[in-house]
């Protein structure tokens, strides 16, 4: 055997790089299209998701129109169209059909996608399972023609193909529509495309929506809200964040001279004196160059960096939507008794900054002797998905609930006429997996959940404990007066009035129960109404005594 005839040399051949788009084809169920009913909710989340980016990113209040059409034999149409900026045309391929292509991977600020991936993965799966290409129809203004494009994606290169392009006719003055086909499966329920519609719905009360089932029904959830959400603003990561790898690539990469440079420009929150401090405590010089940093100097500067007292990152870099809206977004959808929202502080884990908020809707039209119904976000978009996975779960189960007047079997969520909001915004939501269905366990982020379910949930109980009383008082009240003619009987009797005053006693009587407090039973006018005789004054004032208690 030669030196270019070995094993190694024949399983050299058979090895090549493999893009995204080929790994991602062979493992969709990283992200989100692992079963047909799976597919159909994600392909719609990641539409939906991105319209409303589009529409917010241009500061316009959305319009969004999505319809799902039963094609038969288990292939289904997906439509979904918005009022945003559109897309310009040279752009249409890489956005909608190249797997991690966009600008949202590298900006640090509040936003729904994080990757890049969804729009093109919903694109590749639909093209895998019909065969058929992605139709984008996208207008960028009123004067301009608005332009359709069929496209594939070359796995091999993870590069847009593009079948067709042409100029159409659209009433519209903005805006992008895609129509896409796929293999799917539909189906009601807790964990359905009707479903996060309805809670996509509740998370963004400024959004109009219409919705229309493969059942041709139609459903319209108006906007609760005229005002857009604060925009949130980029920002460069917090020293506290980064880690060892990542500090020593970002001293390879940055053009920046020296490394005092490099600390004030490319971290938040760190100045000159917080700079100064840092390399001191890790024994390096201010105009030591970057790239010449070793592995030793950058653990040192990491170890120095944990150990130096810098303050917290910006909060403009998050938009959440406040206890207001909140508020308006439950009463979108939910027809209840109470409506209590709370939005806490903002927090950190891993030097990234995140705002968590909860709102609960309690009692009116809401099913009073089942579990709790939970509504998970992150970044305004609903997690229907591994809710026993998510952190939201464990902090609602693990909050003793029963402290609120609710019953709460052990280790479950609280039983009762109940809808539990809990809404994470961050610029770098900690997800469990590639598909975004649940939030990992951080302390620092199950912590405040906790607080911030405690909080909500002492302003329901104030107020179901309050209706508790009244209930009581009602029930007492009501059995009092089941007795009145038999005590205004009794005076009668007992005092030897007549019928006609016995009619004018039980007429008082009744007026102490409606009146209440505001009740004198010896002012002068019910003084004259009384018979002329003590004892049944004395029993009237003696009556209103225990009726006022």
């Amino acid at each position: 055997m030669t030196s270019n005839n070995t094993k190694a040399h024949e399983l050299a051949q058979t090895q090549r790089s493999i893009s995204v788009a080929e790994f991602f084809e062979k493992n969709r169920h990283l992200l989100g299209f692992d079963n047909p009913k799976k597919a159909l909710l994600t392909t719609i989340k990641e539409a939906v998701d991105n319209a409303l980016d589009a529409c917010e990113a241009a500061e316009i209040l959305p319009d969004i129109l999505i319809e799902v059409i039963d094609m038969g034999n288990n292939r289904f149409r997906i439509i979904v169209e918005d009022n945003g900026p559109g897309v310009i045309q040279k752009q249409i391929p890489p956005i909608f059909a190249r797997l991690l292509y966009g600008s949202k991977f590298h900006s640090l600020k509040q936003q729904r996608g994080q990757q890049g991936i969804g729009i093109s993965a919903a694109a590749l799966y639909g093209q895998l399972t019909t065969g058929r290409g992605i139709r984008i129809v996208s207008k960028i203004h009123p004067n301009e023609p608005a332009h359709k494009v069929v496209l594939k994606i070359d796995t091999r290169k993870n590069k847009p193909e593009i079948i067709s392009e042409s100029i159409v006719e659209w009433d519209k003055d903005h805006g992008t529509r895609i129509e896409l086909d796929i293999e799917a499966s539909y189906s009601r329920g807790d964990i359905s495309v009707d479903e996060y519609i309805r809670q996509t719905a509740v998370i963004n009360p400024h959004a109009n929506l219409i919705y229309t089932n493969p059942n041709s029904k139609q459903f319209i959830y108006a906007r609760s809200a005229e005002q857009l959400p604060k925009k949130s603003k980029s920002i460069k990561p917090h020293p506290y964040g980064v880690e060892l790898g990542r500090l020593m690539d970002m001293m390879k990469w940055t053009e920046l001279k020296t490394l005092q440079a490099f600390l004030q420009n490319e971290f938040s929150r760190v100045g000159n004196t917080t700079a100064k401090t840092i390399l001191e405590n890790a024994a390096l010089l201010p105009k030591t160059k970057p790239k010449t940093v070793s592995r030793e100097q950058a653990m040192a500067l990491i170890e120095s960096i944990r150990q130096t007292k810098i303050m917290a990152p910006p909060t403009d870099c998050l938009s959440p939507l406040g206890e207001e809206l909140i508020k308006k977004g439950l009463q979108k959808v939910v027809q209840a008794d109470i409506y209590a929202s709370v939005t806490r502080p903002t927090s950190v884990y891993r030097g990234n900054p995140f705002i968590i908020e909860v709102g609960i809707a309690y009692g009116g039209d809401l099913p009073g002797d089942t579990p709790a119904e939970i509504q998970r976000f992150a970044n305004r978009v609903p997690l229907l998905y591994q809710k026993g996975a998510c952190a939201t779960n464990e902090s609602i189960v693990k909050t003793n609930w029963k402290s609120y007047h609710f019953k709460q079997p052990t280790g479950a969520r609280p039983i009762g006429p109940i809808i539990i909001l809990v809404h994470i915004s961050s610029v770098w939501v900690p997800f469990t997996s590639e598909a975004k269905e649940a939030i990992a366990h951080y302390p620092e982020i199950v912590k405040e959940i906790k607080l911030a379910l405690q909080e909500c949930g002492r302003k329901i109980g104030v107020y179901i404990s309050k209706k508790a009383r009244v209930a009581k008082e009602l029930k007492r009240l009501e059995y009092i007066k089941k007795y009145i003619p038999y005590v205004s009987e009794a005076l009668k009797d007992l005092n030897e009035l007549t019928d006609y005053d016995a009619d004018k006693i039980q007429k008082i009587l009744e007026d102490i129960l409606e009146d209440g407090r505001n009740f004198k039973p010896d002012s002068e006018s019910v003084k004259q109404d009384l018979p002329n005789n003590s004892e049944t004054q004395q029993a009237i004032n003696e009556y209103a005594d225990s009726v006022l208690k």
